[in-house]
């Protein structure tokens, strides 16, 4: 593969893994009661649980070294374990469990990109292949002008929100939400550590985390 393809694979390929966080917001004043047990929770599709998936694991990873009890719904419950249920029945079941807030992951939307690539004209100085005609055909070969082309991307647009589950006048409060938008994840496993990294920075830049590191055993 010539050198100028390899970068641009490089860099089509680190796009991919690019996340923004567009917009974040947190409830003002903080409740005066500290979390501990957090349920991480993630809605989607069939076809993108697998993100999803790392996403929890990811954040059940980032949280529990910051000294928070968390807990990946897929692994505790499967994915479908609340599709049924009632609001009631659902909160009973976060509260037998002690959860004390819940974190979602939601894929809000999908949409579709398409960017013109520009073509790219290689050249190659000067060398000693000049006074062999193969040598000098091969290279001459390379020195041409390549077409441009046109290359669809699918951008991503998550949400995730942060409530409280504890029993006060604010139950099911609303503590932290941030919306965020990326390429379609191309590994999984990177993708969530990143978003769920992001997350977590962000909630404890605004206060709504902690800052310690203290894992929970």
């Amino acid at each position: 593969m010539r050198p100028i393809l390899i970068l641009l694979f490089l860099f089509l390929f680190s796009s991919c893994e690019t996340l923004e966080i567009t917009n974040s917001w947190r409830i003002s004043p903080l409740p005066g009661v500290g979390m501990k047990r957090i349920l991480v929770m993630g809605f989607t599709r069939e076809a993108d649980r697998t993100v999803i998936v790392e996403m929890e694991r990811h954040f059940q990873e980032d949280l529990r070294a910051r000294g928070y009890e968390a807990v990946s719904a897929q692994q505790e419950y499967g994915p479908k374990a609340f599709d049924e249920l009632t609001e009631s029945e659902a909160l009973n079941r976060f509260q037998r469990s002690g959860f004390d807030a819940v974190l979602t992951i939601v894929l809000l939307d999908k949409e579709k990109e398409r960017h013109y690539v520009p073509g790219q004209v290689l050249y190659t100085p000067y060398g000693y292949y000049y006074g062999r005609f193969w040598g000098y055909r091969s290279v001459m070969f390379q020195r041409i002008y390549e077409p441009g082309y046109y290359v669809t991307d699918t951008r991503c647009f998550w949400e995730s929100n942060l409530y409280s589950l504890q029993t006060s006048d604010r139950v099911q409060a609303l503590l932290f939400s941030a919306q965020s938008r990326s390429f379609e994840p191309d590994n999984a496993s990177s993708f969530g550590h990143q978003y769920a990294k992001s997350i977590i920075e962000r909630m404890v830049k605004q206060g709504v985390l902690n800052t310690g590191s203290s894992p929970v055993h």
